[in-house]
């Protein structure tokens, strides 16, 4: 198989300075390391058109990977639809994408893995972790920075108990911040998303939170909703005293405040992609042969761990696909679990998937046929 996404000379080099940035718990796990193998030369023989759809939190992941694969690969056109993790399942599952990107595996409950079976029809579909998202807790309060919550303080605040800044439960959390008494605005995602589901199994495992997870949000918790990541990002940069929940790589780019949030110890962490990779290291894969369902410790006591993570999947059939799809779609996501695909991701507020879990994601994605 052949796969590609030529770095432009300058971009590899700044992708690998922060993946050397990156390797410091020497633990030989944390991921793709910087020069571990060339970039592959493209396919020339390789034409067609990928349609997938799903997780606008890995928007930014795939918008890189996009421009990089079609560089090397200029027969290939790659449509993404980031309509969020609920209506990308659907799509695969009608057989109108030949990929969804999901921030959450296949559900039991809901039915979806029978469902995607069918769809495949003569094999299984399968969940292939691709994308490590941290989730930011953003929040927008003028000259107050560096705002420290626990798990029990932001399901307060998420399930409107706590609607003030001068709570006593965050000055519990801030004692030496200068907090005001402005009003507490959540938002939250409107559409059903992956996002949703990861951030309220954090705060049902930590936080004492009383909703079940899932992609949509409780309508009991209140609060304001916005569309989409994009939604989340803009809807906090323009409201003084709002908070919420979104990927790392979103509130980067919209320069928002990031919270420190405590983890399984107490221990306030800053969010970045090594402190997030910690967590991620620790999940245990579910899943049977190349189904790679994992299950997240929201927490974990691992020092200097940041607890609120998502792992966005990308699902598509083992076996089942038409020819041209399987071709493309085994080509692209051979290139997106490659090191370089990995290191892509780096630079954009991502975190490469640790390098025991990347080593089975690219078997799984061999035995695509």
């Amino acid at each position: 198989m052949k796969y590609a996404g030529r770095l432009a000379a300058a971009t590899l080099a700044g992708v690998l300075s922060l993946a050397a940035c990156g390797t410091d718990d020497n633990s030989g796990d944390a991921g793709a390391t910087a020069g571990a193998a060339a970039p592959a030369q493209g396919d020339d023989s390789l034409k067609g058109t990928i349609n997938a759809a799903g997780s606008s939190a890995q928007a930014n992941a795939i918008a890189e990977w996009k421009k990089n694969f079609q560089s090397s690969n200029p027969g290939v056109s790659i449509n993404y639809n980031p309509s969020g993790s609920g209506a990308g399942v659907q799509a695969f599952i009608q057989g109108t994408v030949a990929f969804a990107g999901s921030d959450s595996a296949l559900k039991d409950d809901k039915g979806e893995p029978a469902q995607a079976d069918a769809r495949c029809k003569t094999g299984k579909a399968i969940n292939l972790p691709m994308v490590t998202g941290p989730v930011a807790v953003v929040y927008n309060l003028p000259g107050v920075d560096g705002l420290q919550l626990s798990p029990k303080t932001i399901g307060g605040i998420f399930n409107s108990k706590i609607t003030k800044w001068d709570d006593p439960a965050i000055k519990a959390d801030n004692p030496d911040a200068k907090l005001p008494s402005t009003a507490i605005q959540a938002f939250h995602r409107s559409d059903e998303s992956g996002t949703s589901d990861n951030f309220t199994k954090f705060l049902k495992a930590t936080a004492e939170w009383p909703y079940e997870p899932a992609k949509a949000w409780p309508a009991e918790a209140q609060g304001q909703g916005a569309k989409g990541s994009d939604g989340i990002a803009s809807s906090i940069k323009s409201t003084e005293g709002a908070i919420s929940y979104v990927e790392l790589s979103f509130a980067e780019n919209s320069q928002l405040q990031k919270a420190k949030v405590a983890n399984g110890s107490g221990e306030f962490v800053e969010l970045t992609p090594e402190n997030a990779a910690k967590t991620v290291e620790a999940a245990q894969v579910e899943g049977a042969g190349n189904d790679l369902k994992l299950k997240i410790d929201y927490a974990t006591k691992a020092s200097g761990a940041y607890p609120i993570v998502l792992v966005t999947y990308e699902i598509t059939c083992e076996k089942g696909l038409s020819a041209d799809d399987a071709k493309l779609v085994k080509s692209f996501l051979g290139y997106t679990s490659s090191d370089e695909g990995q290191q892509a991701l780096t630079s954009l507020g991502y975190a490469p998937l640790p390098s025991s879990l990347l080593t089975k994601v690219r078997t799984a994605v061999e035995a695509i046929s």
